[in-house]
């Protein structure tokens, strides 16, 4: 029979937290297991110390410390300069990929993992196999090993290592794919800073937010393994996004050149209040913000051209230096934890199940872009939003399945036009019929041009792989 550690017990009694073996008597021992495991990776002193803020609220810097990013324009044959630098780093093998995929697609009606949704427009690949193939190319055409990172939550971790196995790791040596668990946190009582019971065996906990993601890449041993590998640069996206350019040799070329801890691709805002973070200067340091935070005056600002000047918007396209992550997650004050008021339901005393009507309980999360102060040299790089960025969200409307693959569909059209084939198209712009270009067919619009045909007729579906 499985029994609760003396110095376990005894150290829960002393935070006032021993409620949470009140039914021990009616777990079975696999139940009681699982709550030791959650148990015993808990440090109460810093879940005391942040029940201690539970009153603190966000508050926006002075606005006149707020200041707007400037504008740079590159040098004449800069981007060549960049993209030789950018090349060389794939082809010494200096570059791992990271693919944040812990969400599940339960805002898509979908059951799975988000990165098992079939979103190709001709093939139906699913996100996961886009990324991959796009990581498998780029293994092909710098003959290198590519570390592919794929971060995943409890609630996906299981499937999406089954996935990746049951499909042979699309081609990848699956030794060169590593799969790590985001973290967790629980939530408290409100009132009482009590851990809250989802089951009589287990904790309510929830993901510990995207900061989690470096934070469980040193705790897994991966930041290390990385490093011995001689991985000096980690790119950094979400799986719901398909058009990420994985392979843009001027991006890392630039983080390079620069020295920079981090780089980010960034969209130039097309209104004051588009729903995207923004990136700002507070006291000269790279701040993260949300669009609704920016007072709406400075959100409307704009410089002698008519442009915005708060402008830089995130789309979570980072580069990060090896070094740079060793040194945020080494200490644990790198990244702080942000307290959330949310309505968590949970077991009370009585063992019922308790659904609040209110906000009952704190959630704790990291926010990556909390490491971004931390950087002592940064880089930012427009992205081409056509090109580039097209997210998976919604079941309709914007960011749905629909509006992805014709953005996909777009890609390839202006793919095509760009080597000289002509492409139906709709009166908005976009191309009339469903087109796909596998990675592995051509990650870039150069190569993809060398492999063209310029007599090809596309008057229908049509797939390039």
């Amino acid at each position: 029979m499985v029994t609760i550690p003396p110095e376990l017990r005894q150290r829960f009694r002393r935070y006032g937290q021993d409620h949470v073996f009140a039914w021990w008597e009616q777990l079975d021992d696999e139940q009681r297991q699982e709550l030791l495991k959650q148990l015993q990776a808990l440090d109460l002193d810093e879940i005391q110390t942040l029940y201690q803020r539970r009153e603190e609220r966000f508050s926006l810097p002075d606005r006149d410390r707020l200041q707007p990013i400037e504008r740079v324009t590159a040098e004449p044959g800069a981007d060549q300069r960049l993209r030789q630098m950018g090349e060389d780093a794939w082809r010494n093998g200096q570059v791992a990929v990271l693919i944040v995929a812990g969400g599940q697609g339960s805002r898509l009606g979908f059951d799975y993992p988000k990165g098992m949704f079939p979103i190709g427009p001709v093939t139906h690949k699913t996100l996961f196999q886009i990324h991959a193939e796009k990581v498998l190319a780029l293994r092909r055409r710098h003959g290198v090993s590519i570390p592919l990172l794929i971060m995943t939550s409890p609630a996906t971790h299981r499937e999406t290592e089954e996935y990746f196995a049951q499909h042979q790791f699309f081609g990848i040596p699956h030794e060169e794919v590593y799969f790590f668990c985001q973290g967790t946190m629980p939530a408290l009582d409100l009132a009482t800073g009590k851990l809250l019971m989802e089951t009589p065996g287990r904790l309510f906990a929830s993901p510990n937010g995207h900061g989690g993601t470096l934070t469980a890449l040193a705790s897994s041993g991966l930041l290390e393994k990385l490093r011995s590998q001689g991985i000096r640069t980690i790119f950094y996206f979400q799986v719901d996004n398909p058009l990420v350019d994985v392979a843009d040799t001027v991006f890392l070329g630039g983080r390079l050149h620069q020295h920079a801890d981090l780089s980010s691709k960034v969209l130039v805002k097309e209104t004051p209040a588009e729903k995207l973070g923004l990136f700002v200067l507070v006291d000269g340091k790279l701040i993260m913000i949300e669009y609704s935070d920016l007072p709406d005056d400075l959100a409307r600002q704009t410089d002698e051209q008519g442009r915005l000047r708060f402008w830089p918007g995130n789309p979570a396209i980072h580069l990060f230096q090896v070094d740079f992550l060793e040194k945020v997650t080494r200490d644990k004050r790198g990244l702080p934890w942000h307290l959330a008021r949310k309505k968590v339901p949970y077991i009370n005393a009585a063992g019922d199940l308790v659904e609040p009507k209110a906000e009952n309980a704190l959630k704790f999360e990291r926010f990556i872009f909390d490491a971004f102060p931390l950087a002592e040299r940064w880089w930012l790089v427009p992205a081409n939003r056509r090109a580039e960025f097209m997210p998976l969200k919604n079941a309709s409307g914007p960011e749905s399945p629909d509006t992805v693959r014709q953005a996909m569909s777009n890609l390839a059209g202006d793919w095509l036009q760009g080597a000289g084939v002509t492409v139906p198209q709709q009166a908005n712009g976009d191309v009339a019929v469903p087109l796909e270009i596998s990675p592995l067919f051509a990650l870039d619009a150069a190569e993809f041009a060398a492999k063209t045909d310029r007599s090809w007729r596309i008057d229908g579906p049509r797939y390039f792989g």
